[in-house]
C-alpha cells in the first residue's frame, strides 16, 4: 500500500510539471517477448525531457532497421509514464502513444512533452 500511496503522490507532482523519477516502480513485463522487453526497459532510461526516434531506439537495442516493431511494442505499453513512451517520436512527426489512434492520443503525447519542457 506505501508504494502506491508513493506512486499515487509521484504522478500527481509529475502532472503538476515537477521532474519526477520512477525508476523505483517495479514493473511486471515477464508477459511480454523479449524483444519487447527490451524495447519497454530501454524507453524507461529515456531522460526527462529528453526524446529519441523510434529508429534510433531500434539501433540502441540492437535492431537498426526495426522502428515499426519498436512502435508496436511501444504500443502495448501497460504503464505509460513510468515507461515513458510518450518520449519515442518518429523521425516525421509524433508517432503514436500507447496504442490509441486519433488526434485525442497525440493531444496527450504532446501534452505530456510540454510538461517535460520538450519543444514541438
Amino acid at each position: 500500500m506505501e508504494d502506491l500511496e508513493r506512486l499515487c503522490q509521484e504522478m500527481l507532482r509529475y502532472l503538476k510539471g515537477e521532474q519526477v523519477d520512477f525508476s523505483w516502480c517495479k514493473v511486471d513485463l515477464s508477459h511480454f517477448t523479449d524483444f519487447e522487453r527490451g524495447v519497454l526497459e530501454q524507453t524507461r532510461q529515456i531522460p526527462y525531457g529528453h526524446t529519441m526516434t523510434y529508429g534510433e531506439l531500434a539501433t540502441l537495442i540492437g535492431r537498426k532497421g526495426a522502428s515499426r516493431a519498436v512502435g508496436y511494442a511501444l504500443s502495448k505499453n501497460p504503464y505509460p509514464i513510468i515507461i515513458p513512451c510518450h518520449r519515442v517520436v518518429s523521425s516525421k512527426g509524433m508517432g503514436g502513444f500507447c496504442g490509441s489512434k486519433g488526434p485525442e492520443s497525440l493531444l496527450v503525447k504532446c501534452k505530456l512533452l510540454e510538461l517535460e519542457g520538450v519543444k514541438l
